[in-house]
Parts: structure tokens; C-alpha cells; sequence
């Protein structure tokens, strides 16, 4: 294809991923925040069950695109050698927090918005704008010069096959298979243990979600890749922000589709598979929300009702960009890939959760006090 034909096919690509994630998450409640809380709250396990799923599916997809060539992986920002160590926890520890405030993460705001969910859509656009302004804006001076300053470089990709091979001595790509295998051992024990908390939604969703973000890798690594781009006469991956391979991810996308939208005439400013693919998202959605008789129109309950979303979206704007992806982006996209970063950046987002929970729970004691 010419480049030209390339950039729409990825496009056109991520619109249809994103209505289909729009649909499968706003039919099967995909909830990053949601599954922890029923987890730490009363020990529920279905819909922490779906999101296990989802990420087993998207591991032995990813792998298989490895395999068969059709994902550069050491390309992708999950596996960028330079290792962000206090970036990922602490900006997933934020975003985490952040989640619970908002009422769920960037996907589940937009999955939300779709419905007819206007506190969604405020979160949204605040999100959006914090966001921006910690990748180039007021917050990007202290993320750049005090967080992401502490790292350390690798010298080789940050996947847990080749963290481990430097450890043993032994060949990453000799590990990578044995790894994803562990993976899906584990990830399948667990979920058979505990199927029947699982509704046949649940499956759906996890099985679409992790497919979806296959499907991801695979259209920004393969369907947008040129071995020799006619004009720089080097490899190129056409259609994504980064010009490289992009898994599904909506903190920094929602940013840039904000910057979309404020600078439409400027020719330097143009839709990438990420804007799209959260278009598709809200779409969907809405789809999915008028088919099931499940579209709503909800505002603020109160004045603490929209500090509280207000409140989190800055801060899931800040930590999703800090942490180098959203409970998406690094909670399914990343682990799909077995990046060391992406455990970092969901184990901070788990403990920011069980924190913002804490927060919630003190302060409705005290109020009934």
C-alpha cells in the first residue's frame, strides 16, 4: 500500500476496534476500578476475573504477532529500554486514586459518556486537558525533571523475558514462550477456580477486550508498517501519534484528540489510530446503550459529586500520562507485551484504588458520625 492507503486503512481499522470495544464494554461492565473494588470491598471476583482474562488473551495474541512478524515489539513504548521506575508506580498510584474519584478510568468514562452520562463527560474533557498539560504543557516540567529523570537504562528492552535473561545468562526469546505459557497457566487456574462467579458476560468481555487489543497491535504493527517508507527510505508505522506500534490506550489519546478538536484547521494536526480508536469507543457505546435499553442521561448529584470527578480526572490525566498508560494501556496493552514497567504502573494503580476506597470509606463514616 502507499502511505497514503496505509494511514486509512489504520484508521478506518481503529474506528471499527473501537466500536466494538465500545459495545462488549458497555454490555459486560469492562472495569478496571470496578473489578478491584468489588475485590477489596466484599471479595467479589467476576468482573476481576474478566480483566485476568482479558490480559491472558491479549498475551498469547501479542506473542503470536511476535512470532509470526507482524509486531516489532523492542518498537513499542511498553518495551523502551529506558526504565522509568518511580514514573510507573507513582503515576499509577495517582491514576489509581484518581480512577475511584472519577468513577472509572478514561475507557469506562468514555464507555459511560456513550450511555448518555454527562459527569462522564466532564471527566472526559478535564482529563483530556490535564493530560495534555503533563505531556507538553504546565505539568510536564516537573513529570520530565523529577519523575522521569530518576530512571535507569537498560541497555536492552524492558519485558520480563529480558530482564530475566540478563539475570540467567539465558536467550530472551527462549524465555518469552515459557513466560506467556506461565502466564496463561496461571491466569486460566485462577479463572476456572472462580467461574462461578462469572456471568456469561464476563467471558464476553474478557475474551472481546483481550482480542481487541490484539487486534491493536496487530493493525498499528503490521496493517500500518512500510519496511522502506518512499520518502525517508526507513521503516515507518503510519497512522499512530508515536510513528511506531500502539496497543490499545486512552490517557494520552484523549489528550490528543482534545488537541484535534481545539486545532482542527492546522494541517499539522491530524486523527491517529488512538483519537479514533476512543471515538469508536463512545460510539459504540452508545450503540450498544440504545440497543439495550440501558441509555441514560445522569448529571452531578451535587457540588461533592463534581469536586470528587473533577478532582480524579486531573489527577487519572497526570498519572495516566506519568505512568506511561492508563489501566488500559498498561493494564492490558503493557502486560500484554510482559513489560516490567506495566507490572510497576498496575500494582500502583491497585494500591491507589484500595487507597482512594480507604478515602470514601473514612469519609462517609464520618459523615454519619
Amino acid at each position: 500500500m502507499t502511505p497514503a492507503a496505509a494511514t486509512q486503512a489504520v484508521l478506518w481499522s481503529g474506528l471499527l476496534i473501537g466500536l466494538l470495544l465500545g459495545a462488549v464494554a458497555q454490555a459486560s461492565r469492562f472495569c478496571t476500578m470496578g473489578a478491584l473494588a468489588d475485590w477489596f470491598g466484599y471479595g467479589g471476583t467476576g468482573r476481576l476475573m474478566m480483566w485476568v482474562l482479558a490480559v491472558a488473551v491479549a498475551a498469547v495474541g501479542a506473542w503470536g504477532l511476535m512470532q509470526a512478524g507482524w509486531l516489532d515489539a523492542p518498537r513499542a513504548a511498553a518495551w523502551n529500554e529506558r526504565f522509568l521506575w518511580l514514573s510507573y508506580p507513582l503515576g499509577g498510584t495517582i491514576f489509581g486514586l484518581g480512577m475511584v474519584l472519577a468513577s472509572g478510568c478514561p475507557q469506562r468514562n468514555l464507555v459511560r459518556a456513550g450511555a448518555g452520562n454527562l459527569k462522564a463527560l466532564v471527566t472526559l474533557l478535564v482529563a483530556a486537558l490535564a493530560a495534555d498539560m503533563t505531556l507538553r504543557g504546565l505539568l510536564a516540567m516537573p513529570r520530565s525533571n523529577w519523575l522521569d529523570a530518576v530512571a535507569v537504562s537498560l541497555g536492552r528492552p524492558q519485558d520480563l523475558a529480558s530482564l530475566l535473561a540478563a539475570a540467567t545468562g539465558l536467550g530472551a526469546d527462549a524465555l518469552r514462550g515459557p513466560l506467556v505459557a506461565a502466564l496463561v497457566a496461571v491466569a486460566g487456574v485462577v479463572v476456572w477456580r472462580q467461574r462461578q462467579a462469572m456471568e456469561p458476560l464476563h467471558w464476553l468481555g474478557g475474551l472481546g477486550v483481550g482480542a481487541l487489543a490484539v487486534a491493536a497491535w496487530a493493525t498499528t504493527g503490521h496493517l500500518g508498517f512500510l519496511a522502506e517508507h518512499p520518502e525517508t527510505l526507513e521503516p515507518a508505522w503510519l497512522g499512530t501519534y508515536s510513528r511506531r506500534p500502539e496497543g490499545l490506550t486512552f490517557a494520552a489519546p484523549v489528550a490528543h484528540g482534545l488537541q484535534l478538536l481545539t486545532l482542527w484547521s492546522d494541517r499539522n494536526t491530524t486523527a491517529t489510530f488512538g483519537v479514533v480508536v476512543t471515538l469508536g469507543v463512545v460510539l459504540g457505546s452508545a450503540a450498544s446503550a440504545l440497543v439495550r435499553r440501558e441509555f441514560r442521561v445522569e448529571g452531578f448529584a451535587g457540588t461533592r459529586d463534581l469536586a470528587d470527578h473533577l478532582a480524579g480526572a486531573v489527577l487519572m490525566g497526570f498519572g495516566g500520562v506519568t505512568a506511561m498508560g492508563c489501566s488500559i494501556g498498561q493494564g492490558v496493552s503493557g502486560l500484554s507485551l510482559l513489560s516490567g514497567g506495566a507490572v510497576l504502573a498496575v500494582a500502583g494503580m491497585a494500591v491507589g484504588v484500595k487507597a482512594g476506597l480507604a478515602w470514601q470509606t473514612w469519609r462517609l463514616d464520618r459523615d454519619e458520625a
